[in-house]
């Protein structure tokens, strides 16, 4: 098994019971798979190698997931309440964590 990072893009969620409801239901959904359920992000900055900072990107928090590959990790998402809606505004990006 392999280790997924997921990194939620969109605007910064209130935890209402509701949410927070749907929330725990996808995490029981994915049980062990699940390997850390992550955190929000607060504020950030990018700096890069000419020592300049700029805005950070528009990731707001993060989730580590365990899964066979990549369209298992893309799997595990069904029902997350991130994606309940169809209108662009949340969404994540997927990357496989490398052994060093």
């Amino acid at each position: 098994m392999a280790r997924y990072i997921y990194l939620y893009k969109g605007p910064n969620v209130e935890m209402s019971p509701d949410f927070g409801a749907a929330w725990g239901a996808w995490m029981q959904k994915v049980g062990s798979a699940l390997l850390d359920e992550g955190a929000p992000f607060g504020q950030g900055t990018n700096i890069s190698d000419d020592h300049k900072e700029s805005a950070a990107s528009n990731f707001t928090g993060f989730t580590i997931m365990e899964a066979t590959d990549l369209n298992h990790a893309k799997a595990l998402m069904d029902g997350h309440p991130w994606l309940a809606g169809s209108d662009g505004t949340f969404s994540f990006d997927i990357f496989e964590l490398i052994a060093m």
